[in-house]
């Protein structure tokens, strides 16, 4: 089958789900802001989260255009843990009082030999990548489970669970993701609330756009060339939505089948 890009804003539309609030954290680019897209475009009303006010805006804007519904909160989630709750109550707050659909997704990738990453980055990689998304789902879990519904998706990768060198850190902290999914689903699962992750491969991204090192990292894989976000967003559309009722802390791998084969 051949990958053919598919405009975020020509989406096909559904109702599936109608009446749901989502918040999406990174969803100001890349594979964030595919998954905003694609679940408003199925009836949800999506929070844009990121850092710059000019480039949420737009994805929101361009959410609203398309038919769609979209509020924005801006954030650095990870400046503290204060900072991560008093997110999740403006989130709450701009969705009309009920989070139904939390997306973990926001995340960095600093990459080098381990002897050379700096304290700053090593700092920022723990609380991005594990504090935020557990300080979200502590302060909006509950209140999903206290209505006895909802649905958790962390965008882990496919890197969590291979050893390359010179990223040694980032992988770690999408392997503990992958555990709190485990760990979450557990905790949560007997009060309605899912939580399932899904792993990216190597994806077409603005933080991951060298056309080079994409190739090289793809060219053997089943699939032969890079994934793109709205192949990721449909992945998290399923496991939101009531079609993955029976779908418990689990993690989807969509990486074009990097990880499974390994031909290379």
């Amino acid at each position: 089958m051949t990958l053919i890009d598919q405009p975020l804003h020509s989406l096909p539309r559904d109702k599936r789900l109608a009446g749901r609030t989502a918040v999406v954290t990174g969803s100001s680019s890349g594979i964030g802001e595919a998954i905003a897209h694609v679940l408003a475009a199925s009836g949800a009303h999506v929070l844009v989260h990121g850092r710059d006010e000019s480039r949420a805006g737009s994805v929101a804007a361009a959410v609203e255009a398309a038919g769609g519904r979209a509020s924005v909160e801006l954030g650095d989630l990870a400046k503290s843990a204060d900072a991560t709750r008093d997110f999740a109550r403006r989130a709450t707050a701009a969705l009309g009082g009920r989070v139904d659909i939390l997306v973990n997704n926001a995340g960095i990738f600093p990459v080098g030999p381990t002897d050379s990453l700096g304290d700053e980055a090593v700092e920022a990689l723990l609380a991005t990548n594990i504090r935020v998304p557990h300080g979200l789902v502590a302060a909006l879990a509950p209140g999903m489970a206290e209505r006895g519904s909802g649905a958790i998706v962390n965008i882990t990768s496919w890197m969590g669970r291979v050893g390359t060198p010179y990223v040694g850190l980032y992988p770690a902290t999408k392997a503990a993701l992958e555990q709190l999914t485990r760990a979450w689903s557990a905790e949560y699962g007997p009060r309605g609330v899912r939580v399932n992750a899904v792993a990216p491969g190597a994806t077409t991204t603005p933080g991951n756009s060298d056309p080079d090192v994409l190739a090289h990292l793809t060219a053997s894989t089943p699939a032969g060339v890079p994934g793109r976000p709205v192949d990721i967003a449909w992945a998290v559309r399923y496991l939101v939505s009531d079609e993955a009722a029976y779908v418990h802390g689990a993690s989807i791998d969509v990486d074009g089948g990097i990880l499974a084969t390994r031909i290379a």
